[in-house]
């Protein structure tokens, strides 16, 4: 095991050293502690504890060798590792490994830290062995992690110190139920440690009109695909396609609006509509209902890099069976694999009730 980290921190430092010329790197150890929030009454019988753990990341500093860099304040970025100690056996622990931004704010002593990435969980759902864990119904889930820090690095020798606040969410986004999730509030507090000696400068080569930028309407097409599963347990998986068709229009180099449609193909919905006409004849499901859905949203879509974040805000015009409310809520991940072509992993919503992680592919003429 020594042997295996010993070549972890080697590579790592190997690869930071490489890169000196643009970029340096650093490393920062974080131990937290903290409530989980009750956002669902359906986890209140598991919140009896103060999860706490530990957050280990590798950060590439950027200073403005690329002209993003320094529209974005010189991020960095890098990846993390979160060990948490739910302070439950029926929940028990959960590992996970994010892809992360750290945006600076406060001439570079206010960090915040935006992660999404994988988790693992040691003892989720099972009907006959863990039947209480409503929180996480399969091993694997999505997590996302947010992380708002006062820091200050180089404080002695190449160590620094920060402090704040973080939040951590695990969700499996209704791949399958139950998933009731979890969102942990947390203080944490940690130590930066500086891999390189040199301390380049900034750059600042933007011209003075950067952020005027036109660029004529945009037309994107794209399809998303995934599986879930309805809230009822045991109701099983199945595929879902979405068909999508917007416009967008750049309002400047960071950001683009957009306004367009969604057609839904949700194939869960035919068990769970047959399931309410047969189990609650109460509320009037002939079971005859139609399964699809139309929606019209608006979004935000924020470049960064060849990455962008997006934002929408949908409203069903077409919605024959009642699921969660006519409003749905897109964010998301978007890489650019050249102009026009490009991949994106995005979780849909209905508030705090997720429906699908959907993964899809689209095009921007």
């Amino acid at each position: 095991m020594r042997q295996l980290l010993f070549g972890i921190f080697c590579v790592v430092c190997a690869f930071s050293y490489s890169q000196g010329k643009t970029h340096t790197s650093y490393l920062d150890a974080n131990y937290f502690k903290g409530n989980i929030a009750l956002h669902n009454n359906d986890i209140l019988h598991l919140i009896n504890g103060h999860p706490e753990g530990v957050i280990l990341s590798w950060n590439k500093k950027t200073f403005g060798f690329e002209q993003w860099e320094q529209r974005f304040n010189y991020p960095d970025y890098g990846v993390s590792f979160i060990y948490q100690n739910l302070k439950n056996d029926v929940l028990g622990n959960n590992f996970s490994l994010y892809g992360h931004y750290n945006f600076y704010f406060l001439k570079r002593n206010l960090m915040f830290r935006i992660g999404q990435g994988i988790g693992y969980n040691t003892n989720p759902y099972d009907k006959n062995d863990n039947f209480k864990n409503v929180a996480f119904g399969s091993r694997f889930m999505s997590s996302t992690y947010m992380m708002l820090n006062y820091k200050k690095e180089r404080i002695f020798s190449d160590f620094g110190l920060q402090a704040g606040f973080s939040l951590i969410h695990y969700s499996n986004a209704n791949v399958k139920a139950p998933n009731a999730s979890t969102n942990s509030i947390t203080f944490n507090l940690g130590v930066t440690y500086n891999l390189d000696d040199e301390v380049l400068e900034y750059q600042n080569t933007l011209e003075e009109d950067d952020k005027k930028f036109k660029q004529p309407l945009k037309y994107n097409i794209a399809f998303r695909s995934g599986v879930n599963e309805s809230d009822i347990v045991g109701s099983g998986q199945f595929p879902f396609y979405i068909f999508s068709g917007y416009v967008d229009k750049r309002i400047n180099r960071k950001s683009a609006l957009q306004f367009g449609a969604d057609l839904f193909f949700s194939n869960f919905l035919k068990e769970l509509i047959y399931f309410r006409s047969v189990a609650f004849p109460e509320e009037d499901v002939s079971g005859d209902e139609d399964f699809k859905r139309v929606g019209v949203f608006v979004g935000h879509e924020l470049f960064v890099s060849k990455t962008s974040f997006i934002t929408q805000l949908g409203y069903y015009v077409y919605y024959p069976f009642d699921f969660e409310g006519r409003t749905y809520f897109r964010i998301g991940l978007k890489r650019y694999l050249n102009d026009k072509w490009y991949g994106a992993i995005t979780l849909k919503s209905h508030g705090a009730k997720a429906e699908a992680v959907e993964i899809g592919i689209g095009i921007r003429l």
